[in-house]
């Protein structure tokens, strides 16, 4: 969902990248800064995507995340807790069998490494709780049950993700989580592409 040119906008005129010449790089740096800018409203986007995605659950994807995020905002956790909390399903619909690392993919650049390690096992730590319905190893976290983050990440699933299939529990809505979004993915705190996003 790239961005169409603008007229008087330069772009690359080489057929390999091996071709590429400084001013190529320069007009696709360009396009960089702005299509980057562009990325909280096409991750607002793709969490729409999950509004009416049931899967059998009691409520649907995009209230699931909701209702975790709101949970963790009630709670007194930070901004960017909040935002990862929102986030953490948005793996779903094109990660079904690695949703955790979809999300975990996109937050890292933006997130501490804290966060990030929560985000990306939850869905191990998660399974505790429905894992032994399914003939599966519900202690399949305890392979973790050295790491410093362990505590950490089955805290999250407890009193945030797992408690978030309440048809009665009414979250904030999605507007009132874009404001904390927009600001958490404002700006890379580690990319190999950092330099040229703040050029």
């Amino acid at each position: 969902m790239g961005q169409p040119l603008q007229e008087g906008q330069q772009q690359a005129t080489f057929r390999a990248m091996q071709e590429g010449t400084p001013e190529d790089w320069a007009a696709i740096s360009g396009h960089f800064k702005e299509f980057s800018h562009g990325l909280p409203d096409r991750i607002l986007t793709h969490l729409k995507l999950l509004d009416g995605d049931y899967g059998g659950f009691p409520i649907d994807r995009l209230q699931h995340s909701l209702q975790t995020a709101t949970r963790a905002h009630r709670d007194g956790r930070d901004e960017e807790y909040v935002v990862c909390a929102l986030l953490h399903d948005i793996g779903d619909t094109l990660g079904s069998f690695n949703h955790p690392d979809i999300a975990a993919a996109i937050l890292k650049p933006f997130v501490s490494p804290e966060n990030l390690w929560m985000v990306e096992k939850h869905g191990v730590f998660q399974g505790y709780y429905f894992f032994h319905h399914l003939g599966m190893d519900r202690h399949l976290r305890d392979q973790f049950k050295d790491h410093p983050l362990y505590q950490r990440t089955a805290e999250f699933c407890a009193l945030y993700d797992a408690t978030a299939f309440d048809v009665d529990y009414e979250a904030e809505p999605l507007s009132f989580f874009e404001p904390m979004l927009r600001r958490v993915f404002a700006r890379p705190k580690q990319s190999i592409y950092k330099a040229v996003s703040e050029a």
